[in-house]
């Protein structure tokens, strides 16, 4: 068998494209090269406990920023908070608990911020999760939509008067090149019609770049921007709530081929630090580049549609308005 294998040129053939497939995804790798300080700016970043959200408070510490981490799991956040301060020397890093699967913890956070910081340079929405199964949450939403769309959403809108008060200011929306299989349907927002874990995730972050266009219209001129990213293929724990049957060969797979979090953070440091794309808006980024859209995501008419829709189902009340 050892003598097949060192003589087969199909085997050497199959090494050799595998080995080539991986020197071609590293070298398309864009990493941020701005050496950008961020001393006396105030970041959040949403999801920070683990992987690129906590490589991108990494970094952004690193710079001088105060930074905020808005997690979930305290416990986690509070780890990441102690790593990150060892390995950048910037105590300036918080940890203050957000759950976007609650709208009611949203407004705590939101609230909590608001009265206790003066400013607001870079919101980056990062948290995010696949493969959740069809379930409602408290606020009758569906679950996957809350926490990658309807959540961030809504803090976003919330904390547009400390954005523009800090202006010129940034916001980051993660997304991913699966919007681009999105069978996006207003009127199954919530999945009632029909359900399919792939397309949850997949039309979640449509929504995120719609979301990200549309916030680029209202705040025209305000000094505020807002931008997308795809931050590649990242073996993270976005992935933790696959089925336990594909998670193991998936898993094997993605340390193989997929960016690590430091590589994956790179295209969301590069949109809140980086000079050249101060003043730029309403774009989609990958591998610290822009990139192309599906022709759903340039739809200036559906953006507006789910704006005004998921003003509705998030229960933004007049006086949560900023813009």
């Amino acid at each position: 068998m050892l003598g097949f294998v060192s003589t087969s040129p199909v085997f050497w053939i199959i090494l050799t494209s595998l080995l080539g497939f991986k020197i071609y995804l590293k070298l398309r790798t864009g990493m941020c090269k701005s050496t950008k300080r961020m001393d006396g700016k105030t970041v959040i970043v949403t999801g920070a406990n683990t992987g690129i959200g906590k490589e991108t408070a990494r970094d952004l510490a690193r710079r001088g920023a105060k930074v905020i981490l808005a997690c979930r799991n305290l416990k986690e956040a509070n780890k990441a908070r102690v790593d990150i301060v060892a390995s950048t020397g910037n105590n300036m890093v918080e940890v203050r608990h957000l759950d976007l699967s609650s709208l009611g913890s949203v407004r705590r956070f939101a609230n909590n911020i608001i009265n206790t910081e003066t400013r607001l340079d870079v919101l980056i929405n990062n948290a995010g999760a696949a493969g959740f199964k069809n379930k409602m949450t408290a606020d009758n939403l569906q679950l996957g939509m809350q926490v990658n769309h309807f959540g961030p959403f809504l803090l976003t809108c919330l904390l547009l008067g400390l954005l523009k008060k800090s202006a010129p200011s940034r916001i980051v929306m993660l997304s991913s090149w699966l919007h681009k299989t999105a069978k996006f349907d207003l009127y199954n927002l919530n999945f009632e019609k029909w359900f399919d874990t792939l397309q949850v995730y997949s039309c979640s972050k449509l929504a995120n770049i719609l979301t990200a266009n549309e916030l680029s219209r209202k705040l025209k001129e305000t000094g505020v921007t807002a931008n997308s990213v795809h931050p590649g293929v990242v073996l993270t724990d976005v992935w933790r709530h696959l089925p336990k049957i594909v998670k193991l060969p998936f898993i094997l797979m993605a340390r193989l081929y997929f960016k690590n979090a430091v590589e994956g953070a790179q295209t969301s440091i590069y949109l809140a630090v980086s000079e050249e794309v101060t003043g730029v808006s309403g774009k989609y980024f990958e591998n610290c580049e822009e990139s192309k859209l599906s022709k759903a995501a340039m739809d200036e008419t559906l953006a507006k549609n789910l704006w005004e829709k998921s003003e509705v189902m998030v229960g933004l009340s007049p006086e949560e308005i900023h813009f």
